[in-house]
């Protein structure tokens, strides 16, 4: 286990405009294990971070992906 792991992954997404955002919303809040997300919409890599002891980058990427948009995680 990790000690320093922080809980907070980050992400590129073509996640744009509201409408998107609501589509990824219902999956996000959907799931126990997301403490908390955010995306900015203004930025240009949309990013979105989200908040979770328990979720890996992959699993992520896979449940973004899965709702069609493109998702890759950033390193600082």
């Amino acid at each position: 286990m990790e000690t320093d792991f922080n809980n907070i992954l980050i992400f590129g997404t073509n996640i744009k405009t509201e409408y998107d955002k609501m589509i990824i919303s219902k999956v996000l809040n959907s799931n126990p294990e997301i403490e908390q997300w955010n995306i900015d919409l203004e930025d240009i890599d949309s990013v979105l971070r989200i908040e979770s002891r328990t979720l890996n980058a992959s699993q992520i990427i896979k449940m973004i992906t899965e709702q069609d948009f493109k998702c890759s995680e950033l390193t600082e």
